[in-house]
């Protein structure tokens, strides 16, 4: 069975004085693992006490390998998250640290040509180390190409967002970056995104929408769920797990429907819990209601 291959930043976020681990593509790794996905994840720690700690962290979860690179020189990310009163979150991040500086190793190129998909985002993609091993990763495999565009400004430019973009087969992106990338308003959305395959030439296109569910470009016709009733504790990790629902079920052939309907739920039910990486099983995610 060939594995998912999620490429990028892991780091500590700190929410005051508690640090939790997170990182955008090591939680869609821990999402994917939970559902059953064989998954591989590919980053770089620095070498101090903060990165033995993310080591140990993804040694408990199954997720660490050879993958995991050390940095003697940059340290390991530690983020600050603050809380607005909508739970929706907002980021500082230094810069550089040691994700900004993965490697090309020859695990890491046997890992992505051996990939059925390989998804990452453009935070890892902020520093030119870090973005050209990737695109020669990208390069080397056939694999399904996941663009998670994330923007978490000031920490990207519009040309390497295109470039990104340019070499993905599934974009997905959320309202803001959808304004951002493809023009308009949620009246016109379906237009834009018409006009965005068009340049681009993604296989899929999907749009998060909050509270609103989803919307999803998928062979050449328009699917939309409008998500479900939630009582938001905070939003981090909900597209996370809304993302890697989505690529398993685009691996698994599902109809898009279902693909969709299955993302807006896991999504919601980790909005409606603390952290990224909420355990969950049917049970816990069937009481959510449709709007």
């Amino acid at each position: 069975m060939k594995n998912i291959l999620c490429f990028g930043e892991i780091l500590w976020d700190a929410f005051g004085a508690e640090k939790v681990a997170g990182g955008a593509p090591m939680n869609v790794a821990r999402h994917l693992a939970q559902q059953g996905a064989d998954v591989l994840f590919a980053s770089r720690v620095g070498n101090d006490t903060s990165g033995q700690g993310l080591v140990q962290f993804l040694k408990d979860g199954g997720l660490y390998s050879n993958l995991i690179q050390t940095d003697n020189k940059l340290l390991t990310c530690e983020v600050t998250v603050q809380l607005d009163a909508q739970g929706q979150a907002t980021y500082i991040i230094p810069q550089p640290v040691s994700w900004d500086n993965i490697q090309t190793t020859e695990a890491l190129n046997e890992a992505a040509i051996n990939a059925s998909a390989i998804i990452y985002g453009s935070l890892a993609c902020r520093e030119v180390t870090t973005r050209d091993t990737l695109l020669n990763l990208l390069n080397e495999t056939t694999a399904l190409k996941v663009f998670d565009v994330n923007l978490r400004p000031p920490h990207y430019t519009l040309s390497t967002i295109e470039t990104l973009v340019a070499g993905a087969d599934v974009v997905k992106m959320n309202e803001d970056e959808a304004a951002l990338l493809i023009g308009g308003n949620t009246h016109n959305l379906k237009e834009n995104i018409v006009e965005f395959q068009k340049k681009y030439h993604p296989k899929t296109i999907c749009v998060t929408r909050g509270e609103h569910g989803a919307m999803a470009w998928h062979d050449y016709a328009f699917y939309q769920h409008p998500g479900y009733t939630v009582n938001v504790i905070d939003t981090v990790g909900a597209g996370d797990a809304f993302l890697a629902t989505f690529v398993n079920g685009l691996l698994a052939n599902k109809p898009m429907p279902v693909t969709l309907e299955q993302a807006c739920r896991i999504g919601a039910f980790v909005a409606g819990k603390r952290g990224a990486n909420p355990i969950y099983g049917e049970d816990e995610v069937n009481y959510l209601k449709i709007k």
